[in-house]
């Protein structure tokens, strides 16, 4: 199995909380139904999009920022495992670091984002990384890979 598969079964199997970093509160938006199938298999999304911050997405309060999230969330003694990016990829780099200030443990980047610069210094930073990957292809096959096992 290559690295970025051994990275990403990692990744979801001790991620807990999952923050989804553009998320779209419309549901055919790829950020959407992801998001939605990740909370269906029983990881708590915290969704992140300035333009719908204080409503909500799937149940779930809408935060402007990362910083903001991990901040509501430490008062419930509530860490951020999982920052999962849904953004252009030249917008990356400063959420990696606030990925990194709020000491999340993994930083992944959705199908077609790529940013050398904000993956190397998370990595640098110590966090398990992904990038041009999608969380619910990982998910559906690292499921069928352990019932499989099992």
């Amino acid at each position: 199995m290559n690295n970025d598969l051994q990275i990403a079964d990692k990744i979801l199997a001790e991620s807990r909380v999952i923050a989804v970093v553009g998320i779209s509160p419309k549901p055919d938006r790829p950020s959407h139904y992801v998001a939605e199938y990740l909370q269906k298999h029983g990881y708590r999304i915290i969704p992140v999009n300035p333009v719908s911050a204080g409503t909500h997405i799937l149940g779930e309060h809408c935060y402007a920022t990362l910083t903001q999230a991990a901040a509501a969330l430490a008062e419930q003694q509530i860490r951020i495992d999982l920052v999962d990016v849904f953004r252009k990829s030249e917008l990356v780099e400063p959420i990696a670091d606030e990925a990194i200030a709020i000491k999340a443990r993994a930083f992944w980047l959705q199908m077609g984002i790529i940013n050398e610069a904000a993956t190397d210094k998370a990595r640098a930073a110590g966090l398990d990384v992904v990038a041009d990957r999608c969380t619910k292809v990982d998910h559906a096959r690292w499921r069928a890979e352990q019932a499989n096992r099992g």
